[in-house]
Parts: C-alpha cells; sequence; structure tokens
C-alpha cells in the first residue's frame, strides 16, 4: 500500500489551494472538457477545473473530502482502492489528468492512458531526498531522478518538467510533469 501524507498534511495541502505547478498549466486543458482528480483527496484540484467549467471525476479510496460535490451535475465521484482490486477507470478518457502527492507505480501506465489526444497530464508528486524533510521516505513511494519523464517517454509530448525543493506548505523534494498527448 502506498504511503501517504499524514490527516494534518493533507488538511493544510487542501487549505493551501491548488499546487502552483497544477495551476500554472490548468488553462491549457481543452475548455470545457472532462478531467480526472486522481487520489483526490479533498480535491483542490478538481475543484479547481471546476471552477473553470470543466466536468470532473473524483477518485480516492476516501471521498469523504469531496461529498459535499456529491449531486452536482458536473462532478463524478468514485470511490475506489486503486492499489487493491480492478482498475475502475477502463474505457475512460479525459482531457486533463491531475495527480498530485501520490504514486502507486504499478497503475502509473494506466493513469497516462487516460489522457485523451490533446489531453494534458499534470502530475507530481515527491521524489528521492524527501525523506531529509518528512513522508513520505520509504523509497518505493518516491520518484527516482527523472522517472516520470521515462513513464511518458514515445507516450506523451513534455511541455515541463522539474525536479525541486519546495518550502511550502512544507519542505519537500517534488517532481513535476505537464505532458501532453499528440
Amino acid at each position: 500500500m502506498s504511503e501517504r501524507t499524514s490527516k494534518e498534511d493533507a488538511s493544510h495541502q487542501a487549505s493551501a489551494g491548488p499546487s502552483p505547478w497544477i495551476l500554472r498549466f490548468a488553462g491549457q486543458v481543452p475548455a470545457g472538457r472532462r478531467v480526472a482528480d486522481i487520489a483526490c483527496g479533498g480535491g483542490r484540484h478538481g475543484r479547481l477545473f471546476l471552477a473553470q467549467g470543466h466536468p470532473v471525476l473524483f477518485v480516492d479510496r476516501d471521498v469523504s473530502g469531496v461529498a459535499d460535490l456529491t449531486g452536482r451535475p458536473d462532478a463524478e465521484i468514485v470511490e475506489a482502492n486503486l492499489e487493491q482490486g480492478g482498475w475502475p477507470l477502463t474505457g475512460w478518457d479525459f482531457a486533463g489528468v491531475a495527480v498530485t502527492n501520490y504514486l502507486w507505480r504499478p497503475i502509473l501506465p494506466r493513469i497516462i492512458d487516460l489522457v485523451e489526444p490533446g489531453g494534458l497530464l499534470l502530475y507530481e508528486t515527491f521524489a528521492l531526498g524527501n525523506e531529509a524533510f518528512g513522508r513520505p521516505r520509504n523509497p518505493d513511494f518516491l520518484l527516482r531522478p527523472g522517472e516520470l519523464l521515462e513513464a511518458v517517454r514515445g507516450r506523451l509530448d513534455v511541455l515541463a518538467y522539474q525536479q525541486r525543493v519546495i518550502g511550502a506548505p512544507r519542505p519537500a523534494v517534488i517532481q513535476h510533469i505537464a505532458a501532453r498527448r499528440s
């Protein structure tokens, strides 16, 4: 099972608003098209896309953080443990796929497959070196240098990539990618 940030960290991140990386590229997702917020937690990125006029699919093993969106015609909520059981998104495709602070390598190719032609993958999570700052520390849940680049090689066109130390909402080593399917 993946190592995740603590509830306190997740709450802090949700209150911090969308990630600057996601904000930087959100406007490049084709207008009005469906977006997936994978391992959504409180839905901070899906909520951003809802505000921009996108229908959004929120997916998490615990959907209590997005329960307030139940019944909205532009929000669909799927409760699923992506690390156990079947893949709940077979046959789906999205103009935008956002994943932050989550890594389960066995499904990374499936996440990439969700991006439709012209669509955008926005992915950021912790990388090796983060263990110096806190959780996650287990290398099984930390990206190796260049790992996101390798994951999309030959499948998506990279718009931007970086691995760096960030200071807020707490110090961490993060790897980011924005990539488009031709």
